[in-house]
């Protein structure tokens, strides 16, 4: 077992962002383009080493991280195997397609954990959206089908594909999309778009997707990409008969299932695959964010039959410049090891489970706490105006309660009203109770001022 740093602290030397942050971030506006992530230009930090759950910026001062790296950090910050793993490999080879010992213990060490028998088939890419967009080219090539179902909520990427399936406002401007996307309402049940409520619902949102396809496809829908539990949604989990009622809606179109596992894959839900709480049975599962343990890795699962469609298996059908080169592969492997060796799902589901009793308690406690959910180490929290209407906190309250859990120690995501957390797997319940002190520190304050009077 791999001696990760418990009961991790925050410490902090000057005001934040410190003198030193402040004069490198100023240098590299000078030449970075714009549209880096909101959360690392919002916090206006430079960071100069990182370890578990904690980050240290140039100024000596000592975050916690709830932010993960949004999925990627799941080992937590420079883990001492995939350290290891990738400066023995760079030494050695660390480009190219040839095979490698490193991609073939990936290859097996991955098929010990198939989220559905047979589905073992692996290709490998860099890249959540690359890998996505394969799995898009390999259904219609599978299927000789031209059309996908995707969910209101959803993320995929942010390439022109994946882009078409985006169920949200972020592709406004972007168009036109790709033609033969189907955009249905996922089982959102906090914002039931149907003002319904579950389980007397009756699931209303498949049977209405089930009448809108229907009535706008061709008949021609190759497959419904899907994420298990919907991330940048805002960490939403539906009931757990939601994804098998889609299942059955892809067998009546004769199309594949393809579960987007980005972040719910690998043990962050506390089970090794998000589909595991459903006991749906995937034909396509895209990987990554944990996979490589903060090396950009990616990958497609599927069965024997469906790799073997062409055009996607013929040679360089499906390839990539970086998919499983040996330096990707080694990581991939200190990562899956990990995550078995140290027992990170079992820790994922036992941590999780003790934050989300905390968090809970915040809805009793602040009237701007809506609703708390969560599996794992993947919870969210709803801010809400008003806990009747459900109306959201305005984006400017949302902000000032970001900068005010990063002026006091913690990284979060808390600038969006729909708030993410999901930190390390690797994390102890001790740190987790400091993050949530910092957390609790906060609201405090917001409750006290009336959300400072912002509006």
């Amino acid at each position: 077992m791999t001696a990760t740093p418990k009961n991790q602290k925050v410490h902090l030397k000057t005001l934040v962002p410190g003198p030193r942050s402040t004069v490198l971030r100023q240098r590299e506006d000078e030449h970075v383009a714009p549209g880096l992530q909101g959360y690392a230009v919002m916090a206006g930090i430079a960071v100069e080493r990182a370890e578990g759950s904690a980050v240290t910026d140039v100024d000596g001062n000592t975050f916690l991280d709830f932010i993960g790296g949004i999925g990627v950090g799941a080992l937590g910050h420079s883990h001492p195997g995939v350290v290891k793993a990738i400066t023995d490999q760079v030494a050695r080879a660390s480009v190219g397609s040839f095979t490698s010992e490193s991609r073939v213990e990936l290859l097996e060490r991955v098929a010990k954990h198939p989220p559905a028998l047979g589905v073992h088939r692996l290709q490998l890419y860099s890249s959540g959206a690359e890998a996505v967009e394969s799995a898009l080219r390999l259904a219609k090539s599978h299927t000789k089908k031209s059309e996908f179902v995707s969910f209101w909520g959803g993320f995929h990427g942010k390439t022109m594909g994946v882009l078409s399936l985006m169920g949200s406002t972020f592709k406004e401007g972007l168009g036109p999309m790709v033609p033969g996307a189907h955009i249905l309402p996922y089982a959102d049940c906090y914002r039931c778009p149907f003002g319904t409520t579950y389980p007397s619902c009756g699931l209303a949102c498949v049977e209405h997707g089930r009448k809108q396809l229907k009535n706008a496809s061709t008949n021609a829908i190759a497959a419904f990409v899907i994420e298990p539990m919907q991330g940048t949604a805002g960490n939403v989990v539906p009931p757990d008969d939601f994804l098998p009622a889609v299942r059955e809606l892809a067998k009546e179109h004769d199309a594949l299932f393809l579960a987007d596992e980005m972040i719910t894959g690998f043990g962050r839900t506390g089970r090794f695959w998000g589909v595991d709480h459903s006991g749906v049975k995937p034909d396509i599962v895209t990987l990554g964010k944990a996979f490589g343990g903060g090396f950009p890795l990616s990958g497609v699962l599927t069965t024997d039959a469906i790799s073997q469609a062409k055009p996607w298996s013929i040679p360089s059908g499906s390839s990539s410049s970086y998919g499983g080169n040996p330096l990707a592969a080694a990581a991939g492997v200190a990562a899956l090891r990990a995550i078995d060796e140290d027992g990170l799902v079992e820790n994922a589901r036992e941590v999780g489970a003790a934050m989300l009793e905390e968090l809970t308690a915040f809805v009793d406690e602040y009237p701007f706490v809506g609703h708390v959910r969560g599996r794992g180490l993947f919870m969210g929290v709803e801010l809400v105006a008003d806990k009747k209407t459900k109306q959201p906190l305005s984006r400017t309250v949302t902000r000032r309660i970001f900068d005010e859990c990063v002026r006091r120690g913690l990284l979060t995501m808390a600038y969006a009203p729909s708030f993410r957390i999901q930190p390390a797997l690797t994390i102890d319940h001790q740190t987790a109770k400091n993050g949530i002190a910092v957390l609790r520190e906060v609201f405090d304050e917001a409750k006290r001022t009336n959300l400072w009077g912002l509006t």
